[in-house]
C-alpha cells in the first residue's frame, strides 16, 4: 500500500471543491486550480465532454504503425531519451510515455504494476490522448497549451482518470512546430515533484538533437551568457550559414536575444553580434574548443563558440571592422592556417574512426591487447565477431578499428543500434521494404542496413535486444547470404563481415529464452571481451591520447598530479564515453594560457566525487600572494561530508571576494593573483 503525504491528501480534498464549485455550480475556482488546467476543462466543456464518460476506447494498433513510420524522426532520436527517462522513475509506480503531435501514444515504458493500471484506461500506445478524445490531461494540455504542465488526480477532466498525475512537456522541431510531447504518469498518490523538472530536461535533449541534426551541414554557433553553460543543456544554438544569414534559432537563443521566431528571416549575424563571423571562424580552427567573448546589439556579454561546417565560411583578415565600420582588435594574432574540424565520435572516443585501427588501439592494457591479438588473427576469415563489454567501454570503435584493419576497409561500415529503434521499425530498418510496402511507407521503398553494408562490415550494436521474430529472419539471411526486403519476394545476396555488440550475457539470455540459441552460436565466430575502464592498467596513456586528439596537434596539454591521480582511483560508470565528456569540457574550461588541466577545470559533479577521493590524501596549503597567508582545505581540517563542503565554499567566496575588492573589480587581475583563468574565476562567480 503506498503511503499518502498529507499534502496529497490536502490537495485531493481542494480539488473535490474545485469540480464541486465549477461542474456543481458553474463558478469558476480560480484560487484552487492553476489557470492552465482552468483553460482546459472550459476547452472541454465548450467540445461538448462529459466529465462522467467512462468508456475510453481501444487503441489503434494499425493507427500506431503508421503514426511510428509518420514520426520515424521524432522516433530515432527520442527513443533512447525516453529509455533514460525510464531509468530515473523505474520502481516508482509510473511508466514514461512519447507521443506525437496529435497526442497519439507512441511508446511507452513503465513499472509492471502501473502499466497494467494504465491499460484498464487504454494509456497504451495507439491510444489518442488529445484534449477532445480524453479530456484535461498532460499530454493533452501540454500540446494545447505549448508550454509543460502537470495534471494532478483530478484536475483531470473525465473522473476515471482521477488516480492519475501526470507531467508532461512539449516537443518543438527545429522551426518552433509541435512534434510530440514527453510525459511522465504515475498513480497520483505517488506524486514526485521533480517530475515535471525531469521532463522539461528530457524534451530539450531531444529538440537539441533534433537541431543538430536538421543543420549539421551548416555552421551552429553555440553561445550563453555564461561560459559554463556552453556545450551545456543550457546553451543556445544559432544554425549559420557561410554568409551569415540565419537558418535556425532555438528557444533559448530566442530568448537570449530578444528575438521572435518570425523575425529570423530578416535577420543577420552582423544584426546581432560586434564580432565578425571571420574571427569565429579564425577562432574554431585555430582552436575548435575555446570560447570566444561577444556583445550582442543590447550590450548583452556573451561566450560563443563555432562548430559545425564552416569550411565554405570566410577567415578574418588582419584589419577588422564591424557593422557600424569600428576597427576591431583581432581575436588572433595572425590568420591561422585552417585545420581540419574535429570529428565526432561515439561510444568514448575523440579520435577519427576512419583511420582507427586495431593496433592503433593498443595503449598498453593486457586485457585489451588480448582482445586486439583476437581481432587480428581472424580478420580477411569470414569470422563473425561478438563483441561484449559494458556500456561506453568502445565496442563501437573496436569494430570500426576491425573493419579499418582488413581487406574491407574500402568498404562501407554500416552500423545499427538494436536497442535505439523501435521495435516496429526495426524490421524495415534491417531488411529495408519497396514501394507501398505498408501505409506511409515511402514511395521508392527504401534499402536495409544488410544491404547497405554489401561489401563491407555490417555492425548491430546491442544485439541482445533484438526482437525474436527478427532473430529468426537475421538467422535465414546469415545462412543463405540474402536479404528479402519487405513488401517483395525478391532475394538480393548480399556479401557482408558481421560484427555484432552488446552489454548482456547472451548465454544468461539463451538460457531463459531471451535469444535464439541457434543464432547466438551463428554470431559468435569470435567472442571478444573488452574491459571496462576501471579495471583498465593504461588509463595515463589513455588520456594521454585523448588529449592529444581532443586539443589538436598545435597544442599541448597536460593533466595535473592531483587529477590524474583521482582520476586512476574514480570508479568511470560510464568508461571511456564518460573520460572522453569529462577531457572535453576540461580542455573547454581552459584559457587560452593555460595548459594544465586542474580540479576546477572539471564538470562540477567529477569535480565533487574527485573531491571527495583527493580529501583522503593530505594537500598542501593554498597560498594566495599578498591577500592571506595561508588557508589550509578542508581535507586536512574534517572529513569532507556536506557540512565540508559547505565550508570550503564558503573559504573559497570569500577568498574570490576579497581578492575583487583588492584588485576593484578587474577580472583579469583577480584570476591572476588566484592562479587561476579567467574563465574559471567566471564560472565560479556563476555559482555563487
Amino acid at each position: 500500500m503506498i503511503q499518502v503525504p498529507y499534502s496529497v491528501e490536502a490537495r485531493s480534498v481542494s480539488l473535490q471543491e474545485a469540480r464541486s464549485l465549477y461542474f456543481g455550480r458553474g463558478e469558476l475556482p480560480e484560487a484552487l486550480v492553476d489557470q492552465s488546467v482552468l483553460r482546459s476543462w472550459e476547452r472541454c466543456r465548450q467540445a461538448g465532454l462529459n466529465p462522467a464518460r467512462l468508456e475510453c476506447g481501444d487503441p489503434n494498433q494499425r493507427g500506431v504503425v503508421e503514426a511510428r513510420e509518420r514520426n520515424r524522426t521524432l522516433m530515432s532520436h527520442a527513443q533512447p531519451v525516453l529509455e533514460h527517462l525510464f531509468e530515473q522513475i523505474r520502481n516508482s509506480h509510473s511508466m514514461a510515455i512519447l507521443a506525437d503531435a496529435r497526442g497519439m501514444v507512441l511508446q511507452t515504458y513503465g513499472d509492471a504494476d502501473f502499466l497494467s493500471r494504465a491499460e484498464q484506461v487504454a494509456l497504451s500506445p495507439g491510444a489518442s490522448w488529445h484534449e477532445f478524445e480524453r479530456g484535461t490531461n498532460a499530454i493533452g494540455t501540454a500540446l494545447a497549451e505549448r508550454v509543460p504542465v502537470n495534471v494532478f488526480g483530478s484536475e483531470h477532466f473525465f473522473e476515471g482518470n482521477a488516480f492519475l498525475t501526470c507531467s508532461a512537456s512539449p516537443i518543438l522541431d527545429p522551426h518552433g512546430r509541435l512534434m510530440g510531447v514527453l510525459d511522465i504518469s504515475s498513480d497520483y498518490r505517488a506524486f514526485q515533484r521533480h517530475s515535471l523538472g525531469l521532463v522539461k530536461m528530457s524534451s530539450r535533449i531531444i529538440e537539441k538533437r533534433l537541431f543538430e541534426a536538421e543543420f549539421a551541414h551548416q555552421g551552429l554557433l553555440s553561445f550563453h551568457s555564461r561560459p559554463d553553460h556552453v556545450g551545456s543543456l543550457c546553451e543556445a544554438l544559432l544554425a549559420i550559414t557561410p554568409d551569415g544569414d540565419l537558418l535556425g534559432a532555438d528557444q533559448v537563443a530566442l530568448e537570449l536575444l530578444g528575438m521572435r521566431r518570425e523575425d529570423l528571416p530578416r535577420r543577420h549575424y552582423g544584426m546581432l553580434f560586434d564580432v565578425p563571423l571571420g574571427t569565429l571562424v579564425d577562432r574554431a580552427r585555430r582552436d575548435p574548443l575555446s570560447l570566444i567573448a561577444l556583445s550582442g546589439r543590447n550590450g548583452e556579454r556573451f561566450y560563443a563558440r563555432l562548430r559545425g561546417n564552416f569550411a565554405a565560411m570566410p577567415v578574418a583578415s588582419t584589419g577588422l571592422t564591424d557593422v557600424r565600420g569600428k576597427a576591431l582588435k583581432a581575436a588572433v594574432e595572425a590568420p591561422a592556417a585552417p585545420t581540419p574540424a574535429p570529428v565526432s565520435v561515439s561510444a568514448g572516443a575523440s579520435m577519427d574512426k576512419s583511420r582507427l585501427t586495431l593496433q592503433s588501439l593498443a595503449t598498453g592494457d593486457e586485457r585489451l591487447q588480448a582482445a586486439i591479438d583476437k581481432g587480428l588473427r581472424v580478420i580477411g576469415r569470414d569470422i563473425p565477431i561478438l563483441i561484449q563489454g559494458e556500456s561506453g567501454a568502445g565496442k563501437e570503435m573496436f569494430a570500426k578499428a576491425f573493419h579499418n584493419s582488413g581487406p574491407r576497409a574500402q568498404g562501407p561500415f554500416v552500423a545499427l543500434n538494436c536497442a535505439a529503434i523501435p521495435e516496429t521499425l526495426i524490421e524495415s530498418e534491417l531488411f529495408g521494404y519497396s514501394g507501398g510496402a505498408f501505409t506511409g511507407a515511402r514511395k521508392e521503398g527504401a534499402v536495409g542496413k544488410i544491404q547497405q553494408a554489401h561489401g563491407g562490415t555490417l555492425f548491430l550494436d546491442e544485439i541482445g535486444d533484438m526482437p525474436l521474430p527478427l532473430q529468426a529472419r537475421l538467422l535465414r539471411v546469415l545462412q543463405e547470404r540474402c536479404v528479402t526486403p519487405l513488401g517483395t519476394n525478391k532475394s538480393i545476396p548480399v556479401d557482408i563481415t558481421l560484427v555484432c555488440a552488446t552489454h548482456r550475457r547472451l548465454k544468461e539470455e539463451v538460457a531463459r529464452g531471451g535469444f535464439r540459441e541457434d543464432l547466438y552460436y551463428r554470431l559468435n565466430g569470435l567472442c571478444v571481451n573488452l574491459p571496462s575502464l576501471r579495471e583498465r592498467s593504461d588509463i595515463d596513456r589513455l588520456i594521454d591520447k585523448l588529449l592529444r586528439c581532443e586539443a589538436g596537434p598545435n597544442r599541448s596539454v597536460r593533466v595535473s598530479a592531483e587529477v590524474m591521480d583521482a582520476f586512476r582511483r574514480y570508479n568511470w560508470p560510464g568508461n571511456i564515453r564518460q573520460l572522453n565528456n569529462v577531457i572535453r569540457v576540461a580542455l573547454a574550461l581552459l584559457d587560452d594560457d593555460e595548459d594544465v588541466i586542474r580540479p576546477c577545470h572539471l564538470p562540477d559533479d567529477i569535480f565533487e566525487e574527485i573531491g571527495q577521493l583527493a580529501a583522503a590524501a593530505p594537500a598542501a596549503p593554498i597560498k594566495v600572494p599578498g591577500l592571506v597567508s595561508e588557508v589550509r582545505p578542508m581535507a586536512v581540517a574534517e572529513p569532507v561530508g556536506a557540512a565540508g563542503i559547505g565550508r570550503l565554499e564558503e573559504i573559497e567566496r570569500e577568498m574570490i571576494q576579497r581578492t575583487l575588492e583588492a584588485e576593484k573589480g578587474n577580472i583579469s587581475a583577480a584570476a591572476r593573483r588566484l592562479g587561476i583563468s579567467r574563465n574559471t574565476l567566471y564560472r565560479k562567480l556563476g555559482r555563487f
